[in-house]
């Protein structure tokens, strides 16, 4: 059922970013603040049920404190928040590098069971598409991004023929992905990477992202979560929507509290971007480890 619904999925999402390309209001527009809040809702919402993980977690290690896993969360977070303010440059290399694993991991191993460093070297170079595809169509808007970020890339003199090897890459590990497939899902994988190409193509950076992030990326990962807790579409939506509703609104608060603040040092864009990434990298660094502590556990 999950991979049938991610199928129908793909091609919706394919054929949407086709009608978007086409719309010449979106192509020079970056609708910032509407990504702002789309990230903020549908975006972060797929990892809004990861204290029913922490509690699954604890379990496997027999502890009853389920303040110890917010506490862990927390702390981990504002670490990388710390890192961030005084190594920018070094948070962000690795963010971006873990960011390639999570998002072509995830959007993947609902299809890929088996795991090794070759398959996950597979899902890094599949992601990778995420951090290369606006470098290239639109380098200038994307670097002036990581600017914002305190990261300038313009000193590394990136050259097109580097990013279309890094392209021709992701491009064979959704090749080699999609012959791991049954055939009725091998288009899956592919629709998926020609999208992405399509938003950057013709989208903003941050535009290309969101559509991509909340649209694809979070709905997917909530489709897993939804299965997880019942075998019912209907009645997993509305379980995934009632859990997850809590932490939404709690990190959409925190986000809120620091737009206040940081508005008040920055321009409004520069606050919105530094919220945007800095906040997902806070996010997804113990995310992704809870992901990976519980996935060695439970084997």
């Amino acid at each position: 059922m999950i991979k049938k619904l991610n199928f129908y999925h793909s091609l919706f999402f394919f054929n949407i970013c086709i009608i978007l390309s086409a719309l010449e209001y979106l192509k020079n527009e970056s609708f910032l603040i509407l990504c702002f809040f789309l990230i903020l809702s549908i975006g972060i919402s797929h990892g809004a049920l990861d204290h029913l993980k922490g509690k699954k977690l604890l379990k496997i290690f027999k502890i009853k404190n389920i303040f110890i896993f917010y506490i862990g969360y927390i702390v981990i977070s504002l670490f990388v928040i710390i890192c961030w303010i005084l190594m920018p440059k070094v948070t962000l290399t690795i963010f971006l590098f873990i960011a390639c694993y999570h998002f072509g991991k995830e959007d993947t191993d609902f299809l890929v069971k088996k795991k090794s460093f070759l398959i996950n070297s597979l899902f890094t170079l599949k992601g990778s598409i995420i951090i290369i595809s606006p470098l290239l169509f639109n380098f200038q808007d994307t670097s002036d991004i990581f600017k914002l970020l305190n990261f300038d890339i313009s000193i590394f003199e990136i050259n097109q023929q580097f990013l279309y090897s890094i392209l021709f890459l992701s491009f064979l590990a959704n090749i080699v992905l999609s012959l791991k497939l049954e055939n009725d899902f091998k288009s899956l994988i592919m629709m998926d990477f020609i999208s992405i190409l399509i938003l950057n193509y013709f989208l903003s950076p941050i535009l290309a992202f969101t559509i991509y992030f909340c649209f694809l990326h979070s709905l997917r990962h909530s489709f897993s979560l939804i299965f997880e807790l019942s075998k019912s579409f209907k009645r997993g939506t509305i379980m995934f929507i009632k859990k997850a509703l809590p932490l939404t609104i709690t990190t959409v608060m925190i986000y809120m509290i620091s737009f206040y603040y940081l508005n008040n040092l920055f321009v409004i864009d520069e606050t919105i971007y530094k919220l945007i990434f800095i906040g997902l990298a806070s996010l997804t660094f113990p995310h992704i480890l809870l992901e990976h502590l519980i996935e060695k556990n439970e084997k």
